[in-house]
């Protein structure tokens, strides 16, 4: 369990406790101190401020931890959490709520302990991990011994005598995890928690049960990692085990408040997982099983050798007896645990194992490299001409030389020159350095990898107008009397015209105006694609009428296909348009002549990953000459500009949209005679009707290619 986790089991279990109350009392957790005794033992003194109560302790298995409840004890401690790492003790955490002090003390693994109460003292004896594995001859560890001895010479087996389970219930948490409650008569009810043969079990010592709780209890159905709860008696003992669904990795937490004892299973997430999988170590060799009391550990390191079929030296240092009861494990996890327990190092060489104490080995490792520095020191320098192909040799120096004392590849009496000319390196060095340098430019003076980056820009536009329109006039000639006429047309030129000829020709036949003046609503359709043209002529009236129409439609596609092939890394560019002058006016009046870009462009920075994709950075531009704008004493073109900016990322050889416009611009238009053109049906002959709809869209894709070596380009 890491540092955050065991945090985040005492927050959990200060928030069970109750969110955080005070105690009541005055008595206050001030220090805790370790020290180390003989045979790897560590003793843990636990002091308060008052007279220390009688602990109620609990164990667990996986993870191994030791956990002591102070009641009605409040935290003083200048830090909660310590690392420790003595003996087997890794740290110690502290946790106050609802008047209640928990201690926590992380274990490297789960060994047998004392504990004693000595006035304001609280005494833990943790033994050290050899004890463990003598007791339990290198089996699982089984649960600890507790001997619980204080002032007034109360033992655990009185402590707890008449201790009952009232209750065991399964509840399903909000995260999905199963959780075993059980309810305790009595509050100091010693419980061990470890794991076994794929089950979590808990031990309540010295402890009774009705027999209506003796069962199994399926779970399956609440949908959390748990299966099956099992309870039973052993002996003096009720045990408690829990069967997780099969093939399910899981974590496991075990914790009480007051009289309420509370085993939590959660299921491990998928990441969980595959961290749990790199931690552990993984052990592939045969299978063996050991059982040996008091053993030379050279004559056990012979034993794994010839069944491992390996041949292993052993250093006279090594000495000493060791107990060991394996069943069923790898050879190769078997030696792991001998070489841990007894502080010794493996190192390999070829197919020899060579064994030896760990100091031995590093005081071995830094003879050697002090022999091989002196003689790196005293070794000729010879000099080696080094020819790059693909690399320039200046780059490849400074990699060489790395710009620092430490970092760099030459030796203190090395050099290094470079021939710009001729492209090669110039080394003088001993034979070992320059096989070095050699290993490194032939892993970089490679080709640099290619890529052909092709972009497309289509611009699609597509135009509708439709348009109505009519000319319709009515003229009228009558006598006025004997010698009057009155006459009315679509303009006083028309009348004009005719009260003119009149008067010219004293009196009838008359002439009418020219048509486009007869016109009374002159709303035709410009370059109409179609007309009809009606005339009435009466005696005395003449009626004109001209129905016009235009309907058009255009759709086109521009596609402008920019390319260009570049080296990994580096910047590349193509264009192609024109540069429009345009007149400009200086200061002093004199005209000078300046240019505008109208191109369509492409500028890449393409990036080869490992695995054939393409980090492009692109700009792409698609500019195009529009109307001249009045600037200054003069004019000047302006430019449409179509441009994008992106970095993507792209499998080679396949196509991507970077981006699009899309414009639409739609009308309609209505010109008319007022009243008269709002009058149903008839109103069509007193207005103009123009529809249009414009639309336009520009596309940008980009297709990138990794060039292998001999590929074409078409």
């Amino acid at each position: 369990m890491t540092k955050a986790a065991l945090r985040a089991a005492i927050a959990s279990a200060a928030l069970l406790l109750g969110g955080g109350a005070q105690a009541q009392g005055a008595r206050a957790l001030q220090s805790i101190d370790f020290t180390t005794q003989d045979g790897d033992r560590v003793l843990l003194t636990m002091t308060l401020s008052a007279a220390a109560p009688e602990p109620v302790v609990f164990t667990i298995d996986k993870p191994a931890r030791l956990s002591l409840d102070l009641p009605e004890t409040q935290v003083a401690l200048p830090e909660r959490y310590k690392k420790v790492n003595v003996g087997n003790v890794r740290s110690v955490a502290a946790a106050e709520a609802k008047g209640r002090t928990r201690v926590v003390v992380e274990l490297g693994q789960l060994t047998p302990y004392n504990l004693r109460v000595e006035g304001n003292k609280v005494l833990v004896v943790l033994e050290g991990s050899a004890a463990s594995s003598t007791a339990g001859g290198g089996a699982a560890p089984s649960a600890p011994v507790a001997r619980l001895t204080s002032a007034t010479t109360l033992s655990a087996a009185s402590e707890s005598s008449g201790a009952a389970l009232r209750s065991i219930d399964f509840r399903r948490g909000e995260r999905g995890e199963g959780r075993v409650v059980v309810q305790l008569a009595n509050a100091r009810t010693p419980v061990d928690v470890r794991e076994e043969g794929g089950k979590v079990i808990a031990t309540f010592r010295d402890a009774s049960i009705a027999e209506r709780l003796l069962k199994r209890l399926d779970v399956l159905d609440f949908a959390t990692p748990v299966k099956f709860v099992d309870t039973r008696r052993e002996g003096g003992n009720v045990v408690i085990s829990v069967t997780p669904a099969a093939g399910l990795e899981y974590e496991q937490a075990a914790y009480q408040t007051g009289d309420q004892f509370t085993l939590e299973i959660q299921a491990l997430t998928p990441e969980k997982v595959e961290q749990k999988k790199k931690e552990q170590p993984q052990f592939t060799g045969e299978r063996i099983s050991l059982s040996f009391q008091n053993i030379d550990v050279r004559a056990l390191l012979q034993i794994i050798a010839d069944v491992a079929g390996t041949n292993m030296v052993v250093s006279d240092s090594v000495t000493g007896d060791i107990a060991m009861r394996l069943q069923n494990v790898p050879w190769d996890q078997a030696l792991d645990i001998i070489l841990r327990t007894k502080g010794l190092g493996l190192r390999q060489q070829g197919n020899v194992m060579l064994v030896a104490p760990l100091q031995e080995l590093a005081n071995r490792e830094r003879v050697e490299l002090e022999s091989a520095k002196q003689k790196s020191e005293l070794s000729p320098l010879r000099s080696e001409i080094i020819q790059l192909n693909y690399a320039k040799a200046t780059d490849m120096s400074a990699l060489v030389r790395a710009g620092d004392k430490n970092a760099s590849m030459l030796s203190e009496r090395g050099r290094l020159s470079v021939d710009e000319r001729t492209n090669t390196l110039i080394v003088l060095e001993t034979r070992e350095k320059i096989e070095e340098i050699r290993n490194l430019v032939s892993r970089l003076d490679i080709p640099v990898r290619q890529v052909l980056i092709e972009s497309r820009i289509v611009i699609a536009d597509d135009d509708y107008s439709k348009q109505l329109g009519v000319r319709f006039g009515v003229s009228t000639v009558a006598r006025n009397g004997n010698s009057g006429v009155v006459t009315t047309s679509g303009s006083n030129a028309a009348t004009n015209t005719t009260v003119g000829s009149f008067l010219q020709n004293g009196g009838f036949p008359v002439t009418l105006g020219a048509q486009n003046d007869r016109y009374n609503v002159n709303l035709p359709v410009t370059d109409p694609a179609g007309s009809f043209g009606l005339a009435i002529l009466g005696a005395d009236y003449l009626v004109d009428l001209e129905l016009s129409a235009l309907q058009t439609e255009g759709r086109g596609e521009v596609v402008s296909t920019p390319r260009v092939v570049t080296a990994n890394g580096k910047q590349a560019s193509v264009e192609q348009g024109r540069e429009i002058p345009y007149q400009e006016s200086a200061s002093s009046g004199a005209a000078t002549i300046s240019f505008k870009k109208a191109v369509l462009s492409l500028l890449v920075t393409p990036q080869i990953t490992p695995d054939d994709r393409v980090v492009m950075d692109l700009a792409i531009t698609n500019d195009s000459q529009g109307q001249n704008v009045a600037v200054g004493l003069g004019t000047a073109p302006a430019i449409d500009t179509r441009r994008l900016n992106t970095q993507v990322l792209v499998r080679s050889g396949e196509t991507v949209v970077l981006g699009g416009v899309f414009n639409q611009e739609s009308s309609n238009d209505q010109t008319k005679v007022p009243l008269l053109g709002d009058v149903p049906m008839l109103g069509r002959l007193f207005r103009n009707d123009s529809k249009s709809s414009i639309k336009r869209e520009l596309l940008i894709f980009v297709t990138p290619k990794v060039l292998q070596e001999g590929l074409r380009v078409n």
